[in-house]
């Protein structure tokens, strides 16, 4: 099993920030097909202030830079992508091009 960590920030608006925790609170069956069908077999998103964290799972197959792709042409995933952008930006120093920055792991408890 794989597992990356990502980040990315929310505009700063709180009423946004409500908006996007609604959404996540009743994320489109489609898009959660999607992710399961790439081989993500977890996935959590933490907010502090407007920093997003997000930590994933996959299998040992999964390769973002290919998977993620193929997961836009599932269901309602690009819809779902396109809405959650107008809710989001790259965090600081982020790579040109790069939405969700991958994080590099410093500590591994296991």
């Amino acid at each position: 099993m794989k597992s990356y960590g990502m980040t990315l920030d929310l505009k700063d608006d709180q009423e946004i920030r409500d908006k996007y925790i609604k959404y996540h609170r009743a994320v489109w069956p489609d898009v959660l097909a999607g992710l399961k069908g790439v081989g993500i077999t977890g996935m959590k998103i933490f907010l502090h202030g407007n920093r997003l964290f997000m930590y994933l799972e996959a299998e040992d197959e999964f390769v973002p830079e290919r998977d993620f792709p193929r997961y836009m042409e599932t269901g309602r995933a690009r819809e779902w992508d396109e809405l959650m952008r107008t809710f989001q930006q790259p965090v600081p120093g982020a790579s040109p091009g790069d939405w969700w920055s991958e994080m590099d792991e410093v500590f591994d408890l296991a």
